[in-house]
């Protein structure tokens, strides 16, 4: 064991709520794209998350709460019987490589494909107001389709969504979910006055725009119990479709924050900069002071190190610290940290498509 493990307590069991961890370490979700067209996952996918299952906590990838949410191929769901089935086989192979996995709940809004949609129909979101760039389908890369803004009166359906992926998880047999409120998707489109121009009660307001993502936590937590639902927020990243940060993001965030208090959730999950990229923040903008609102632990994301995450844990600022593209190629990350052994490094191209290559194939290290 390092000098560094034994300066840390990131090696050490941790509890938030009641997911009783072996260590403070976290898998992030990370998409890999490699499903078929159904969304079920398979024995590849259940091998590679039970070779991850040393993290203290896995948070798998981004899973789609139904086909209307879904804005890239290759992804999973968990809206269906044959996807329920399909992630046992994960958390069970999971759970008998003593692991705890939780899934994330996501609905991709407007950042998606008429070809991706049910029937070839518009993406909704809150406002009818395209995003930037591409997305993946069958057919390839092709721009993302202007959204169309959802009626009030379908919104319970929304929640409902949330709702019935949350008691599929249940059935698959996750530890608890995470909502996905983060990375411009549809509960941060919400959020953000830059992509929610609505006038009724879920647009305008501060309170207004955070109504959505708080309906959805409560509508999680009575399927759950506040002890097993976490949720992932990201302030400033620009992520699906070049997406501006809110207009007062300590404003909006740190009102929403306060407002989740009042669930007593396992944990909070914050992307603290953009997304993959930088911590850079905004001038204005001080996300310790926003995650220091929370009432209960707190899990650091985004470009850590390990002495990054020892010296953010000895200040207090973090409970547990989220890897993501690290795990990809060091499916036994924990006990290498713990070891200073050497780390590999993922080309890009072996993180979206393809099969094991890449995927499950990443040798341990030399301890």
């Amino acid at each position: 064991m390092t000098d560094n493990a034994w300066r840390t307590d990131l090696f050490n069991p941790v509890s938030l709520g009641a997911l009783t961890l072996a260590n403070r370490i976290v898998m992030a979700p990370v998409t890999r794209s490699r499903y078929a067209e159904d969304g079920v996952p398979g024995e590849l996918h259940a091998l590679y998350y039970a070779q991850r299952a040393s993290a203290g906590l896995i948070i798998a990838e981004a899973t789609n709460i139904s086909a209307q949410g879904r804005g890239y191929a290759a992804t999973p769901g968990i809206w269906n019987d044959a996807q329920v089935a399909g992630w046992q086989k994960v958390t069970e192979a999971v759970h008998a490589a003593g692991g705890k996995i939780v899934c994330q709940l996501w609905h991709v809004g407007r950042f998606s494909s008429v070809q991706l949609q049910p029937d070839g129909a518009a993406p909704v979101a809150p406002s009818a107001i395209k995003a930037e760039g591409n997305t993946y389908t069958t057919e390839g890369f092709v721009p993302v389709s202007t959204p169309r803004a959802l009626e009030t009166d379908e919104i319970p359906g929304i929640i409902d969504q949330y709702r019935h992926a949350a008691e599929n998880a249940r059935r698959a047999g996750f530890d608890g979910v995470e909502v996905h409120s983060a990375n411009s998707y549809l509960l941060d489109q919400f959020l953000r006055d830059s992509t929610n121009r609505r006038t009724d009660q879920y647009g305008g307001s501060i309170e207004n725009r955070a109504r959505l993502t708080l309906e959805v936590t409560d509508a999680v937590v009575k399927v759950w119990g506040h002890e097993r639902v976490g949720i992932r927020l990201s302030p400033v990243t620009p992520d699906a479709g070049n997406t501006p940060p809110d207009s007062n993001v300590m404003a909006m965030y740190g009102y929403l924050i306060r407002q989740l208090n009042a669930f007593d959730l396992a944990y909070l999950h914050v992307v603290e900069g953009a997304t993959a990229t930088s911590r850079e923040v905004p001038a204005g903008v001080d996300l310790d002071a926003l995650s220091g609102q929370f009432n209960g632990p707190f899990i650091g994301n985004n470009n850590y190190d390990l002495e990054m995450a020892i010296q953010r844990r000895a200040q207090g600022r973090i409970d547990a610290v989220a890897f993501g593209r690290l795990f990809i190629s060091n499916p036994d990350l924990v006990e290498r940290l713990r070891q200073g052994a050497g780390l590999a490094i993922a080309p890009h191209e072996s993180y979206y498509g393809g099969g094991a290559k890449g995927y499950t194939d990443w040798p341990p290290g030399n301890y």
